[in-house]
């Protein structure tokens, strides 16, 4: 995989310490160089392990909310407080499905309605939080269930997992870090494990939420005070001769094999890369092309074509997302723009923009810029507001949504329902368009609740007025379904899988 850091090997370091054995100054100094790198790898592994902490306790605190929120609801009739239950999952971050308890009993969930299951207070935590391995629904996938009971009634709130295991990722991207909760604990990878917590290696720091019935544990695996001496610290020994000559040859070799993730990244900016692939987009009762949405795509000169979710995250999280998607704006404007003027409508080009997008005006010269290159009112560019991370409210993002609609942009909301706050946006920001998730779109004519999920969201954007877009359409029948309530727009593979520049302008000029 193209960002996987190759760790320096410790046979190097051995044979660089067999080489310098004999000499007392040398060794004096390894020694001193390796108590110094456990201490700063200790306080590394703490400082991860309480901001892994922060995150899990403010995960929990939205959890907690929504179950407090749903506790005097408990008792009543699932047909009246199902909706209740279903707005909690939407308007919360994290929550994945919420429900109703009554004498021990599962009578009421956001996911199936009426419902009938036995809830034993033996199985959380100080009774508040139990880790499982997945459910019917989602099996061999992680779920953390938070319990909130008063007298007869009780609420139960589910956290998924991919959210924990994914954060466990961004924060310890160069730790192994876990979280434990009674005898079951998480590891990176996403998969639940019972019994006692293995000792890390190397600078193991515990600790335990003083709020809530969990620990996180961080530390880094066999070998890493040497690695870390061999990456950080320049050498301090006195250089013989024979030894200069050895030296430098390991550290030249060592070089060569180490590239960080930010490096290669940066380095494949550079190189244009990335590269932009179009999905058409269709009208919902003509089936005419309308326009299409840009994806991003990395052409690694090595392991060839890269799927995003393998480089996307990280590249948002490190904020090279923002010179990604401008490099990405101008390869599309110098593509489409030279032929726009034989676009017969408005070509509606959508293009995915993140929080980090949303910290400066930049994205209005990158958006004015991009207008530029095609002939005046041939396109309409629609920035997709991703939900992965959280869009603050701020003056900055006011002015920004401001001045993009003054230069005629259009915002839609991706994967509306799914993200950390759609109802928000939509209360917050000027929004045109909602994109409904292709999970929905998947459960036409398979689950009736998601249905019933799909069917409110057509409802609420055509009562505040939005543009609504149904990604994942697959099958005829989804397509049907989608036009006999009046989506405006079409996008799957039943119309076009995204395709590179060459195959999307000779398909579009037959469209």
């Amino acid at each position: 995989m193209p960002l996987t850091v190759k760790p320096r090997r410790k046979r190097s370091a051995r044979i660089a310490v067999t080489l310098i054995s004999g000499l007392l100054p040398i060794v004096l100094g390894s020694f001193i160089l390796y108590l110094q790198a456990g201490r700063t790898l200790q306080q590394g592994s703490q400082q991860t392990a309480q901001e892994a902490l922060q995150q899990f306790e403010l995960m929990l605190d939205n959890t907690a909310q929504a179950a407090r929120e749903l506790l005097p609801l408990a008792g009543q009739t699932c047909e009246n407080v199902k909706l209740a239950l279903r707005e909690q999952v939407i308007r919360r971050p994290f929550v994945r499905s919420t429900n109703l308890v009554w004498d021990n009993n599962l009578y009421c969930s956001s996911l199936f309605g009426n419902f009938k299951e036995p809830v034993n207070a033996g199985d959380y935590v100080q009774g508040r939080l139990w880790l499982m391995n997945g459910n019917p629904v989602t099996p061999n996938t992680a779920l953390l269930v938070y319990r909130l009971s008063e007298g007869r009634g009780g609420a139960l709130t589910t956290l998924d997992g991919y959210h924990l295991s994914n954060m466990l990722r961004l924060i310890g991207r160069q730790t192994m870090l876990r979280l434990q909760v009674g005898a079951s604990w998480l590891s990176m990878d996403g998969r639940v494990h019972e019994g006692a917590l293995p000792q890390i290696p190397v600078a193991q720091s515990l600790l335990d939420s003083s709020r809530y019935a969990f620990s996180v544990s961080a530390g880094f695996p066999e070998g890493e005070t040497w690695r870390y001496m061999a990456s950080n610290y320049p050498p301090l020994f006195s250089l013989l001769v024979f030894f200069g000559v050895v030296s430098a040859a390991i550290g030249h070799v060592l070089q060569k094999r180490s590239t960080s993730p930010s490096h290669e990244m940066l380095r494949a900016l550079e190189a244009n890369e990335f590269i932009p692939y179009f999905q058409p987009v269709v009208h919902g009762d003509s089936k005419k092309w309308s326009g299409a949405e840009v994806l991003m795509r990395w052409n690694h000169p090595k392991e060839g074509l890269v799927r995003p979710d393998l480089f996307i995250p990280f590249a948002e999280h490190s904020g090279l997302i923002v010179p990604m998607t401008r490099a990405l704006m101008r390869q599309t404007a110098a593509l489409l723009g030279p032929r726009s003027s034989t676009f017969a409508a408005p070509f509606h080009i959508g293009i995915n923009i993140t929080a980090s997008h949303c910290r400066d005006l930049a994205l209005v010269n990158d958006c004015r810029e991009f207008l530029a290159s095609f002939a005046p009112d041939s396109v309409s560019l629609v920035l997709e507001l991703t939900e992965r991370e959280l869009i603050e409210p701020t003056e900055i993002t006011q002015q920004l949504f401001e001045q993009l609609h003054a230069l005629g942009v259009k915002i839609a909301i991706d994967d509306f329902g799914t993200g950390h706050s759609s109802l928000g946006y939509l209360r917050r920001f000027n929004v045109d368009f909602l994109k409904i998730d292709q999970s929905f779109v998947a459960m036409i004519g398979v689950d009736a609740l998601s249905r019933h999920i799909l069917d409110t969201i057509i409802e609420l954007s055509a009562k505040l007025d939005l543009g609504i877009v149904a990604e994942g359409v697959e099958t005829q029948a989804q397509a049907d379904y989608l036009t006999a309530h009046n989506v405006n727009f079409l996008q799957g593979y039943l119309y076009g899988k995204p395709m590179p520049a060459a195959d999307f302008i000779s398909a579009l000029s037959h469209h």
